[in-house]
């Protein structure tokens, strides 16, 4: 059973890390790189960045999740695939997310407005558990690999952070924020106050995963966002390159 346990000499740094994450969340309107149509280049090469993570750190660590699972689950056949089906309901669990809040956003008219208080809760608490294993996830890494894992998640929050504020307006600004925030701190604050728990760890990274390659996706295909290429390519390359290199 999990217990607290003592001081992590790390625990300095991965709260400040996960209060510079929540920080982001909080500002993120202010900086000036949004734009819808169209897309903002900054925007387009933090996507390419956290694509870049999940293709070069994170899809490896759900081949090691999915032996976790195959080890802790039912001997079947399909078990060294669970990782993987695990990254896919991640995927399919966004994908759900953004057909609800669109079909919300759309009144019979076909006016676009601001979505219901139903869907808000539903979409933003869902991101809250998002950046909650984000938040936890901090803790399963070496200093030099948190540090460009928390690059990757800063960026990928501005993503995030444009797309909810575009959904829900005001009432994203008012509440949404400051829950995504606070959810990164009580991530962090669940790794630390317990200890490692593989089980979850296996579960999370592959999940997160999915969730990251679908909501960075839904952002840059659609064409009439007029999305930057080029400045999504370079982010990755770049990004890429940086991994397999530091």
């Amino acid at each position: 059973m999990p217990s607290i346990g003592p001081v992590r000499s790390d625990a300095v740094i991965v709260f400040a890390i996960a209060i510079a994450l929540a920080l982001i969340h909080l500002f993120a309107g202010r900086l000036g790189v949004s734009g819808r149509v169209p897309r903002s280049r900054w925007l387009s090469i933090a996507g390419g960045i956290s694509v870049a993570y999940v293709f070069v750190h994170l899809l490896p660590d759900v081949g090691d999740a999915a032996a976790t699972l195959a080890e802790r689950g039912d001997p079947t056949a399909f078990a060294e695939h669970h990782g993987y089906l695990i990254a896919l309901l991640g995927f399919v669990t966004f994908y759900g997310l953004e057909q609800l809040t669109r079909q919300s956003n759309t009144d019979p008219d076909g006016i676009v407005e601001s979505a219901g208080t139903g869907v808000f809760w539903i979409h933003v608490g869902s991101f809250a558990a998002y950046n909650a294993i984000i938040g936890y996830l901090l803790w399963d890494r070496e200093l030099g690999s948190v540090l460009l894992f928390a690059v990757a998640m800063a960026l990928h929050f501005l993503v995030t952070d444009d797309s909810l504020r575009d959904h829900h307006g005001r009432t994203y600004h008012r509440r949404g924020r400051w829950i995504l925030s606070a959810a990164v701190i009580a991530g962090a604050g669940v790794g630390y106050a317990f200890e490692e728990v593989e089980l979850l760890v296996a579960v999370s990274v592959p999940f997160l995963a999915g969730g990251i390659i679908l909501n960075v996706i839904k952002e840059e295909l659609p064409s009439d966002r007029e999305s930057r290429f080029w400045a999504f390519a370079g982010g990755a390359a770049g990004y890429a390159a940086l991994l397999l290199f530091v």
